[in-house]
């Protein structure tokens, strides 16, 4: 069998996202489709690329190689394809929820103001997603380390708690940040805003539940396994039924920042980068 564009596709989506379920909400295709369009590309290329189980997607050490590779290539393709339409197309990268109604403003405004396209890519892991150049620029809370990657701040968010409908907290009007800390804390170790380390050391919760990205930590919290905390603009996107959002007292602000790298950025993403920040300016949160 023959290796096709949409096998890179999902290939690459599923690597990028670490869920087949995700990476199906951006394809717009169901699981088992994508699951089996993952499997073709394994057997065509006869190797294993993705180790699944129960909770997790990994990339295999294959896999890895590939995806660097794959990137590039379709990441090409991409320019190649507007540039022969001449059009342009900013690739905004973002971790979960966005921070609206900022964004959407901004991405609005941006493009009636010059024409291009922002073309919007859920990637759990951005700093390694702007390195291998997946992305041109993206929306961050959480601090980057990759050398040669910049983040400007825009501005902050409030945290606001998360729990399960069915627990007693989900009554309240408000919570102390510190008396959250008391809870089974559940925390997303690849790109949560909220870690033990948020709380003051003589704080800190001493039952942490850990995930690997959003879509478990929202399953954790609305079935009781713990409490967490986020940025108020995920409050706003409802986006479980069975977590409610309580606000909190205490608690430090999300930075919310744009992330590029200057030595890749092109003319249209350093202007975007001075778009977004006027924007945060006249418009905070």
């Amino acid at each position: 069998m023959d290796v096709e564009l949409r096998h890179l596709r999902a290939f690459t989506a599923v690597a990028a996202h670490r869920s087949f379920t995700a990476a199906g909400r951006e394809l717009l295709i169901g699981q088992p489709v994508l699951t089996r369009t993952v499997q073709q590309l394994e057997a065509a290329l006869g190797v294993r690329l993705l180790e699944r189980t129960s909770r997790s997607v990994e990339l295999t050490d294959v896999g890895r190689d590939f995806l660097d590779r794959t990137r590039a290539v379709l990441a090409d393709l991409d320019r190649a394809i507007l540039a022969a339409r001449g059009e342009q197309e900013l690739r905004l990268g973002f971790q979960w929820v966005l921070p609206d109604p900022w964004a959407t403003e901004t991405i609005t405004g941006f493009e009636q103001a010059t024409g291009a396209r922002v073309t919007l890519l859920r990637r759990d892991d951005v700093d390694a997603a702007l390195e291998a150049g997946d992305l041109d620029v993206a929306i961050t809370r959480t601090r980057l380390t990759t050398s040669g990657t910049v983040q400007t701040p825009l501005f902050d968010e409030d945290r606001v708690a998360a729990v399960s409908t069915r627990s007693p907290l989900a009554g309240e009007d408000v919570i102390d940040w510190l008396e959250l800390a008391g809870e089974p804390v559940v925390v997303n170790t690849v790109n949560g805003t909220t870690q033990p380390d948020s709380w003051p050391a003589e704080h800190r919760p001493t039952r942490v539940v850990t995930c690997g990205n959003y879509d478990e930590w929202l399953l954790l919290v609305a079935t009781g396994r713990g409490v967490g905390a986020v940025p108020r603009s995920a409050a706003r996107t409802g986006t479980h039924p069975g977590v409610t959002f309580v606000p909190l007292t205490g608690a430090p602000p999300v930075p919310v920042c744009l992330a590029y790298r200057p030595r890749r950025s092109s003319p249209l993403v350093r202007r975007f980068v001075t778009f977004a920040a006027t924007a945060a300016t006249a418009h905070p949160g």
